[in-house]
C-alpha cells in the first residue's frame, strides 16, 4: 500500500511567492530601466546610430574606459589577494584599523575621492611633484584615471577573497608541507585552485564598478576629447545637449559590451567551480 506523503509546512515563504517578488522587484528596478534605454536608442535611424558608435571620439572613450578598467581590475586582483592574505593570516598591531581602511572607498563619496586624488597627483601635489621634474604627469592623463579606478575597485577583491581564506582549512596546507611540497607548490596547487572562483568574482565586481565610474574620475582625468574622456562623461555631455537618443545609444553599447564581458567571466567562474570542485 502506497504511503501518502504530506507536504511539510514551512515558516519561510515558498518558491512561488519569493520567485514572484524577485521577478517583480528586478523588473521595476533593473529590467524596465534597461529596456527604456534601448527604446530611446531606437529613436535613431541606423545611419545615425552607426555614426555615433563608430566616431573617433566614442571609440577613444570606449577603449579608454574598458582598457583602464580591465588593467585596474587585474592590478587589484594581485594587490587585493595580497592584502586579504595579510589581514587573514597574520596578527599585528593596527590590523583592525587596516581592515577598516580597506572599506573607505565604499563609504567615501566618489567626488571627494576624485578631488583628493587630483590634489595628491597633480604636478604640484604631494606625490605628483616628485614626478613632474622627470616629465611624468599623473593627473589629467590615463595614468590618473587608472589610479582612480584602482582606488574604487580594490575593496571588491579584498572582501571577496578574504572570507575564502578565512574558511580555508589550514590542515590542508600543513599536510602539503608534511608531504614535502614547497611553499610555491602549496600556493599554486593547493591554495590557488580554491581561490580562483573568488578571484574571478572580485575581478568582475571591480571591473564592472570601474567601467561605470564617474565621480572619482572626472576630476583627475582632465576630460580631454580622444585622450582622457571616459564613456560616462560622454553620456553626460550628450544629456547636457538634450540629445537623449545619442546618450541612450552610447549607454546601450556600453551596457551590451559590459554584459558580454561579465557573461564570459561568469562562464569561466562556473567552469572553475566544476574544475576545482569549489562550492
Amino acid at each position: 500500500m502506497a504511503k501518502i506523503r504530506f507536504r511539510e509546512a514551512s515558516i519561510i515563504p515558498g518558491f512561488r511567492l519569493t520567485f514572484g517578488f524577485t521577478i517583480f522587484y528586478l523588473s521595476i528596478i533593473v529590467i524596465i530601466p534597461i529596456i527604456g534605454i534601448y527604446i530611446h536608442t531606437f529613436q535613431l535611424d541606423w545611419d545615425a546610430f552607426v555614426r555615433i558608435v563608430t566616431g573617433p571620439r566614442f571609440l577613444a572613450a570606449l577603449q579608454l574606459s574598458f582598457g583602464a578598467s580591465a588593467l585596474a581590475a587585474m592590478f587589484n586582483v594581485v594587490i587585493g589577494v595580497l592584502i586579504a592574505w595579510v589581514l587573514t593570516r597574520y596578527s599585528f598591531p593596527g590590523r583592525r584599523v587596516l581592515d577598516a581602511v580597506v572599506d573607505l572607498p565604499f563609504a567615501l563619496p566618489t567626488a571627494v575621492a576624485g578631488i583628493s586624488l587630483t590634489a595628491i597627483y597633480a604636478p604640484s601635489g604631494v606625490i605628483g611633484q616628485f614626478f613632474a621634474p622627470l616629465g611624468i604627469r599623473i593627473a589629467y592623463t590615463p595614468i590618473g584615471i587608472w589610479i582612480a579606478l584602482v582606488f574604487i575597485g580594490l575593496p571588491f577583491v579584498v572582501r571577496t577573497v578574504q572570507p575564502v581564506l578565512q574558511d580555508f582549512d589550514r590542515e590542508v596546507e600543513e599536510a602539503s608541507a608534511t608531504l614535502g611540497a614547497s611553499r610555491l607548490t602549496t600556493i599554486v596547487q593547493v591554495l590557488l585552485p580554491n581561490l580562483v572562483p573568488a578571484i574571478l568574482t572580485g575581478f568582475a565586481l571591480a571591473f564592472s564598478r570601474a567601467v561605470g565610474e564617474y565621480g572619482s574620475v572626472i576630476f583627475i582625468a582632465g576630460n580631454l576629447p580622444r585622450q582622457t574622456e571616459i564613456l560616462p562623461l560622454l553620456i553626460v555631455f550628450r544629456l547636457e545637449e538634450f540629445n537623449y537618443p545619442a546618450a541612450a545609444a552610447i549607454a546601450a553599447v556600453m551596457m551590451t559590451v559590459s554584459f558580454i564581458i561579465l557573461l564570459v567571466i561568469n562562464l569561466i567562474q562556473a567552469w572553475s567551480r566544476r574544475r576545482f570542485g569549489h562550492v
